[in-house]
Order: structure tokens, then C-alpha cells, then sequence
């Protein structure tokens, strides 16, 4: 059987990021933990669905995503200065909790939830990049297909209701980075 519409997928992968001799592992999605979806649902980048089409079980893939096909350019806008009031709990700043580096939950003004990564803590300011943190990077994937058949409604329930099937539970807007869009 061959990777098409509705199918259940199960892959395992290595994705890599940067350029050249500077590539980094970001992340990789082994036989113990597959990467598991169901093609043609909308729950993965669609770039990355369309370099698997058609491969069978056993059969290797190897393709690199520019950024305007995976997670898009890094957007200046989305890089803001927050007050520091809002990151206090009972009126004192967290400072080990709020740190550059840490990727924090936040939710927006309509009560959509997202995170946030913070770039600096100032005086007065913490300053978050609310950029997907694949944004501006191409990724290469490297991998193989282990599974292709069709979906049941186990595997219905097990996606849809579970996130994706990476054990990501994050929102696609700021999602884990295994190239799946979780919500």
C-alpha cells in the first residue's frame, strides 16, 4: 500500500536544520516513537505530505523544506516587548521561570494559547519571539516509511483527540517542530 489520502502513516526520521557543515539535530522520530498521522487530513505541513505521497512501506526518503514551505520567514512583528508586571505571581517576578532561552505558554488577548520563546529580561520589559521556533530554518528530513495501511477508528480517535501522533500537544502555531501542525 502506498502513502495516499486517509491513510494511517508511520514514519521515523532525523530532522536537521542549518546549512552545510553547520546542520544541527533538532529532532528525530525513532521506531520506539514514530512520527504517526493520517495523510491528507491537514495535520501535517503540506510540503512535507507532499514529498511523501506515494512512497511504500520500507521505502527511504530524504528532502529539505525551505522555510516558505515549512514554518515561514521570521516575522520582526512577532517579536515584542511585554511588560514585566504580567510574568508576576503573587506580585513577585519569577525570575527562574522567566529567563532567556525558557519557552513559556502564553495565550493572547482572544484566548488563543501559544508560546512564546524569551529572547532578554530587561528592566522593565521581557522581551518574547512569538515566531514559530522552526521559523527562517530549512529543514532536512531524513528517513523511512515503516507503515502504510488504512486508517481505523482507533487511529481516527488516537490523532484527532491526541494531537499529533509525536505525542505533540502543542498549538500549530508554536508546535513542537516534528513538521506536524498539533491543535
Amino acid at each position: 500500500m502506498k502513502i495516499a489520502t486517509n491513510k494511517f502513516v508511520s514514519v521515523i526520521y532525523d530532522l536537521n536544520v542549518g546549512d552545510g557543515d553547520a546542520r544541527e539535530l533538532k529532532e528525530r522520530a525513532t521506531e520506539e516513537r514514530p512520527l504517526e498521522f493520517i495523510f491528507g487530513t491537514g495535520s501535517m505541513l503540506p510540503a512535507f505530505e507532499a514529498q511523501l505521497k506515494g512512497l511504500a512501506p520500507d521505502e527511504i526518503f530524504q528532502f529539505s523544506l525551505a522555510p516558505e514551505n515549512a514554518y515561514g520567514e521570521i516575522e520582526p512583528e512577532n517579536i515584542v516587548d511585554l511588560p514585566k508586571k504580567i510574568f508576576e505571581v503573587e506580585g513577585e517576578f519569577d525570575a527562574e521561570f522567566v529567563k532567556a532561552g525558557n519557552i513559556l505558554p502564553m495565550m493572547d488577548s482572544d484566548g488563543h494559547r501559544m508560546n512564546g520563546t524569551v529572547m532578554a529580561v530587561n528592566a522593565d520589559a521581557v522581551v518574547m519571539d512569538f515566531n514559530h521556533p522552526l521559523a527562517g530554518q530549512t529543514l532536512h528530513f531524513a528517513g523511512r516509511v515503516l507503515d502504510v495501511r488504512k486508517a481505523t477508528g482507533e487511529d481516527i480517535e488516537k490523532l484527532n483527540g491526541g494531537g499529533c501522533g509525536c505525542g505533540c500537544s502543542e498549538s500549530s502555531a508554536h508546535g513542537c517542530g516534528c513538521g506536524c501542525n498539533c491543535s
